[in-house]
């Protein structure tokens, strides 16, 4: 069960977990969850659960040789007893030779991860998130299965040296497939925020309902390069493989699709289209995050990645900014890419030949060093001509790279905010030539 701890409590705790060991350095992590959910198929509720937990995470080292135990019980006994079996383990452990010590003390500054509405979620709310979401399916003769997911949460951290941090956060989650009884027409929505004053299920399910009606008759369209008009949710996946490969390591090691042939990185190169714009800030009011990262429990700073098409800095280990000579700095917890103030209709009106994607899913790598992957579409797939969609498309298989898409923009639209842990903040994409290379028969 989720022990709900002040941040007074949670240092005394702390304090006296440190104050146990023995070892040359220790390191805490506290974890607290409570995640609520309910989840429907056929027009019914078919499961609701509540799930709580807090955990403790102790780490110790003796100079290069580390130890980890967790506990999810805080009196002393226990406390002491996981603090000697981290010990035990450590004295075992060979010596591992990227071994960093122990971030130094240091201040976070809080982030806006907390609201206490999302907080008072019950089960009357989440019941009739449901029930909105399937009278509104029944009333159009259609079938809806959804899953709406609410957690709040705590973490601490501490360490030898004097690090503490407390940090509250509540966030929620909600998707929804609507079809149509003869299963050939489909829709589908996803909604993510902190705030659950931001979130609407009737508007929600109101979309996938819409995709579901006018995606039935799907007409085969031959595969080729086409205008893509991609919803913020189709391109949130596919940008995602990218977003996660900022890391120095990868790129100096030759191992990314940014790294520079003959040795080193492309820092500094201009890479993607100059609308091109992603940087990460855990402050961010629509996608904040923790303020440190937990694994080095170094403070996070908000960084341009992406400025103009220019990349602008890499992710860095501990281990590999002391051995490339760079400041050492948390790494990332969200990733935001810049925008325009344009609906997805009304990307669709400045098209005269193209195609709209509503998702895409089963997206797989094919080849990490230039970022080429392959995936599908689903859930409602349009022709669009002059400025208008004009009827449904069976769905496409597609082989495309983000780092090809990025320089194929012909406009960018609104931007929407995916994610539970690690956010990000993805618009609508109109792009060139986008290439899809064969049919899929899945509605």
């Amino acid at each position: 069960m989720m022990k709900k701890m002040t941040q007074e409590e949670a240092k005394r705790i702390c304090d006296r977990v440190i104050g146990f060991s023995k070892a040359d350095e220790c390191r805490v992590v506290i974890q607290g969850s409570r995640a609520g959910n309910i989840r429907y198929a056929q027009n019914s509720v078919s499961t609701a659960g509540l799930n709580q937990d807090t955990q403790l995470s102790v780490s110790v080292a003796f100079g290069k040789r580390q130890g980890t135990a967790t506990i999810n019980e805080f009196d002393d006994k226990s406390l002491e007893k996981a603090v000697r079996r981290a010990e035990d383990i450590a004295r075992l452990a060979p010596e591992n030779p990227e071994f960093m010590p122990a971030a130094s003390k240091q201040e976070f500054k809080a982030t806006p991860t907390y609201f206490e509405k999302t907080a008072a979620i019950d089960p009357e709310y989440r019941a009739e998130v449901a029930a909105q979401s399937i009278s509104l399916a029944k009333k159009n003769k259609l079938i809806s299965a959804g899953f709406f997911l609410d957690t709040l949460g705590f973490e601490v951290i501490a360490n030898s040296n004097g690090v503490f941090g407390f940090q509250e956060s509540s966030n929620l989650s909600f998707s929804c497939t609507a079809r149509t009884e003869d299963g050939r027409g489909s829709g589908w929505v996803t909604r993510s925020a902190n705030d659950v004053s931001k979130f609407d299920p009737r508007e929600a399910s109101e979309i996938a309902i819409e995709k579901a009606m006018r995606s039935v008759d799907a007409k085969a369209l031959e595969p080729g390069r086409y205008t893509v008009v991609l919803e913020p949710a189709a391109s949130s996946d596919i940008l995602n493989f990218m977003f996660n490969a900022f890391d120095a390591r990868q790129a100096d090691e030759g191992r990314s699709f940014l790294s520079k042939k003959g040795g080193g990185n492309r820092l500094g190169e201009k890479m993607f289209d100059e609308q091109v714009n992603i940087w990460t800030d855990p402050w961010n009011a629509d996608a904040p995050v923790s303020p440190w990262d937990s694994g080095s429990m170094l403070a996070r700073e908000p960084m341009s990645m992406v400025k103009n098409g220019k990349i602008e800095s890499l992710q860095y280990s501990n281990f590999w900014a002391k051995k490339q000579g760079v400041a050492p700095r948390g790494r990332a917890g969200n990733t935001i890419m810049s925008g325009g103030t344009k609906s997805t209709e009304e990307l669709i009106a400045s098209t005269k030949k193209g195609i709209l994607v509503t998702r895409t899913w089963y997206i797989r790598s094919v080849d990490p060093q230039s970022l080429l992957v392959t995936g599908l579409t689903r859930d409602g797939t349009f022709y669009i001509e002059n400025g208008k969609v004009k009827h449904p498309v069976k769905n496409f298989r597609f082989n495309e790279s983000p780092v090809t898409m990025l320089n194929n923009i012909d406009d960018l639209g609104k931007t929407q905010v995916f994610g539970d842990g690690r956010k990000s903040v993805v618009p609508a994409m109109k792009l060139r030539d986008f290439n899809f290379t064969s049919l899929s028969d899945a509605v």
